[in-house]
């Protein structure tokens, strides 16, 4: 059985508004439109339209709209390319930068969710070198993003790579030899380097052997340095 239903024909929206602001038909007659679909186009309330801006420029306009955007993606990608071999270069990460400040973590967190428009979550986090643990630490807001003593925390602390490096380096140095391990934990929180208690930094002395002993300082591969005065940790 043959369907007999008549199919209803669409026109441009930019050839109605033609005919109705000009009054000539023969402009819409001449491309095969029905005299009286032309006639009800005149009579009848025009229903708002919404296009594409694009639809309605020249190509003289197009063309340069394509060079300009030829241009910004070339210098986007310039610009691109520059920061990632800076960060290679440099070793660049977050798991590595401590932000205690609000405004910096809020700022982080404005560019992910923006970014997250272009680009997978996962793979973002994987570029700055931030661990979705962290990430979802940040997105908790009961009790601000700074790191004050009061704000319960929902898993202890963990040092980053460059703060436990640091922790062995003034552990093991010369010029701190003399001073007790707590007082080094005092003093490289004053100096904004680490922020950890006491007690963490002496957990991680008596683990990875960062001590002086009667033979001089132990490093972490097992080696000894001479010391006169044996520092007592």
């Amino acid at each position: 059985m043959s369907n007999s239903k008549r199919r209803q024909r669409t026109y441009d929206h930019r050839l109605k508004e033609l005919v109705r602001s000009t009054g000539i038909i023969d402009i819409a007659l001449q491309r095969g439109v029905p005299r009286s679909t032309v006639r009800g186009w005149l009579t009848k309330n025009m229903s708002d339209v919404i296009t594409v801006d694009v639809l309605d420029m020249s190509l003289v306009e197009l063309q340069r709209e394509v060079v300009a955007l030829r241009r910004r993606n070339a210098r986007l990608i310039a610009l691109l390319r520059l920061i990632i071999t800076v960060m290679k270069v440099t070793h660049f990460t977050l798991s590595q930068i401590r932000l205690p400040q609000e405004a910096q973590k809020l700022r982080v967190l404005q560019a992910i969710e923006y970014s997250r428009k272009h680009f997978p979550l996962k793979t973002f986090l994987r570029v700055i070198g931030l661990s979705h643990g962290r990430y979802r630490e940040w997105k908790r807001v009961e009790c601000g993003l700074d790191d004050l003593p009061s704000c319960p925390r929902l898993s202890p602390h963990q040092l980053t790579v460059a703060e436990m490096r640091t922790i062995q380096e003034m552990v093991t140095s010369e010029k701190y030899r003399h001073v007790a391990t707590g007082t080094l934990a005092r003093l490289a929180e004053r100096m904004g380097e680490v922020f950890a208690s006491p007690s963490t930094w002496y957990r991680l002395v008596r683990i990875h052997k960062w001590r002086t002993t009667a033979f001089g300082t132990q490093l972490d591969d097992g080696s000894y340095h001479l010391d006169r005065n044996p520092r007592r940790t």
